[in-house]
């Protein structure tokens, strides 16, 4: 996202909301990277969930991960 990122209104909402909710990090780092989840299945179950961030602060919704998670099967023997 480099500089653009800084300019996008979602971007400060998440750091509000962040920041209203007493997130303390460092922000040490080079702050361009953005991140994502995946959760993967055993064996050909291959990935159940992927999400990627579009910008800074975009979070996964948790009962989606959750759900993704007890879709695991355990890989036979």
């Amino acid at each position: 996202m480099m500089l653009s990122g800084f300019f996008r209104l979602g971007v400060w909402q998440n750091f509000f909301r962040a920041w209203k909710s007493g997130y303390s990090g460092n922000l040490e780092g080079e702050g361009f990277t953005l991140g994502g989840v995946y959760v993967i299945g055993a064996g050909r179950q291959g990935v159940l969930l992927e999400h990627r961030e579009k910008e800074f602060g975009d979070k996964v919704s948790l009962p989606s991960v959750l759900e993704a998670a007890e879709k695991i099967k355990p890989e036979a023997s």
